[in-house]
């Protein structure tokens, strides 16, 4: 038992942060849940130096029929356990054996995997995953996925080789933090080409509401929208504490004050308590001078 341990927790090398416990055990939480064969365990080593390999969990993915994925059946291998210095880039080296990989997806954990917008933005929506993850790796044939599940007989596979070598330590800090340096020529030009796209999106909409409007739908409904020289004010709060002072002010100018008897009576009783009110405060402020008088021969 303790050598099978041994076995599936490598230590991650300098410059990487594992957190083993709770991402292998997220990773099997993981490939618990998921139906069909079990998966196979494939050792690694992050280098020949590294006693321990590390076991990976492969299977094939599988979807439901007519499902939109980017992780196509058959030809789609599900990868668990992965740890953080392995890479996408690494882990097509580590498949290469098995057949032409077209795409490796490394996500922080499984999901549907439903089509979406392809990133184009190099500084924006960048979410850093951290820990071990899990990852789809797309083959071009049906083939490269059981060559794959067949690498688990086979020794342990080397992640950082002297060819393609994986940064470690000051080497890798240094890499990030030249990565994190941004060129302000680049990002100006994609923020200037993000808003000429969003100004053009505007614009077509402006032009397909002015088209449309006055037109009925196809329930026979017409879209009214307020338009002209004073086209409303703004939903602020500002604004709305102004308008709610200028109509208390209205309705006050219009209330007819001491019109009726009761009224005269109320303004009376709100008077004398005032007047009460008064006659004690100035009773304990001469109490209080009273009390401070002091004789004071010189």
């Amino acid at each position: 038992m303790a050598a099978a341990e041994e076995r599936v927790a490598g230590a991650a090398p300098a410059g990487y942060t594992g957190g083993g416990g709770a991402g292998g055990a997220g990773a099997g939480a993981a490939a618990g849940s998921l139906t069909g064969a079990s998966p196979a365990a494939l050792a690694v080593k992050f280098g020949e130096r590294q006693r321990s390999p590390h076991c990976l969990l492969v299977k094939e993915h599988q979807v439901r029929e007519g499902a939109g994925t980017t992780h196509p059946p058959r030809r789609t291998l599900f990868v668990l356990n992965v740890p953080p210095y392995c890479s996408p880039d690494s882990l097509a080296r580590l498949f290469a054996r098995c057949g032409h990989v077209q795409s490796v997806d490394v996500c922080e954990k499984p999901g549907p995997g439903e089509k979406k917008e392809k990133l184009t933005s190099k500084f924006f929506n960048h979410k850093p995953v951290t820990g071990f993850q899990v990852a789809y790796v797309v083959f071009r044939k049906p083939a490269g996925v059981q060559a794959a599940k067949a690498l688990s007989r086979e020794g342990p596979l080397l992640i950082s080789t002297e060819s393609h070598p994986v940064k470690t330590g000051i080497s890798k800090w240094i890499a990030s933090y030249a990565a994190s340096v941004v060129d302000q020529e680049e990002l100006k030009a994609e923020v200037d080409a993000y808003m000429q796209d969003y100004d053009k999106k505007i614009a077509e909409e402006e032009a397909k509401a002015a088209k449309e409007e006055g037109i009925p739908d196809e329930e026979g409904w017409v879209k009214v929208t307020r338009k002209g020289r004073k086209p409303g004010l703004p939903r602020t709060e500002a604004a709305n504490l102004r308008m709610l002072e200028r109509e208390k002010q209205k309705r006050a100018r219009k209330e007819l004050l001491n019109f009726y008897a009761w009224q005269h009576r109320e303004t009376k009783r709100e008077h004398i308590a005032q007047l009460r009110k008064k006659f004690e405060e100035d009773k304990q402020r001469i109490a209080l001078m009273r009390a401070q008088r002091k004789f004071r021969p010189y």
